[in-house]
């Protein structure tokens, strides 16, 4: 059995590989990620910018170089579903990628310690919400993935609950694993571990 924290420490793994100041974590990097459904990549790509002719074969691993480098994103193709990485999976952008019949997800984690998590669909924000701080729910179905939430847990407990505490990296984990849910797909295997593509931006 996985630990609860599995998928975060996975990422964190994949995209930290030797030669990185061992301070830097998700949070200090300002990690963020977007899984779009209902348009192709052709569509995309005008969307974020990006030249298709520059695509070339890449490991989430190697991305972190690469968008250093010359700005490059990770792009994967799984079930339906394209995940792109860095992307702004929140507010404004996450909303209007979607018109026009599409669905996004957001997982967003910035430089203050603040997360997002994001579920749009037809140019409208469905539901949104902190992970760290999973009560304040917001968007036009708050709770339209409660269904798919069994088993994850999200908010960080209280300080005196000492017996089962939520820590941080559990809270991103269950996020992680709420988008595996949603897309169909495996989060570990299919996305994080299994090569897909790097794309330049578009001059």
């Amino acid at each position: 059995m996985q630990p609860p924290t599995h998928l975060h420490d996975l990422l964190v793994a994949t995209l930290f590989t030797e030669g990185l100041d061992a301070e830097m974590d998700l949070w200090a990097l300002g990690f963020s990620a977007m899984w779009i459904t209902g348009a192709d990549l052709d569509a995309l790509a005008r969307d974020f910018h990006l030249d298709l002719a520059t695509r070339a074969p890449c490991y989430l691993s190697e991305i972190l170089d690469h968008a250093i480098d010359d700005g490059s994103r990770w792009v994967a193709e799984v079930n339906g579903w394209i995940g792109i990485v860095p992307a702004h999976g929140h507010g404004d952008f996450l909303r209007s990628i979607t018109e026009g019949g599409r669905q996004a997800l957001g997982l967003l984690m910035d430089i203050n310690f603040n997360a997002y998590f994001d579920y749009a669909r037809d140019g409208r924000i469905i539901a949104s919400f902190d992970p760290l701080l999973p009560e304040r729910r917001y968007g036009d179905a708050p709770h339209a993935l409660d269904h798919l939430m069994d088993g994850l847990r999200f908010q960080i407990s209280d300080d005196d609950v000492l017996d089962n505490p939520v820590e941080d990296p559990e809270s991103i984990s269950s996020a992680l694993a709420l988008i595996g849910r949603v897309t169909g797909t495996d989060i570990a295997t299919d996305w994080f571990l299994a090569q897909h593509s790097r794309i330049s931006p578009a001059a």
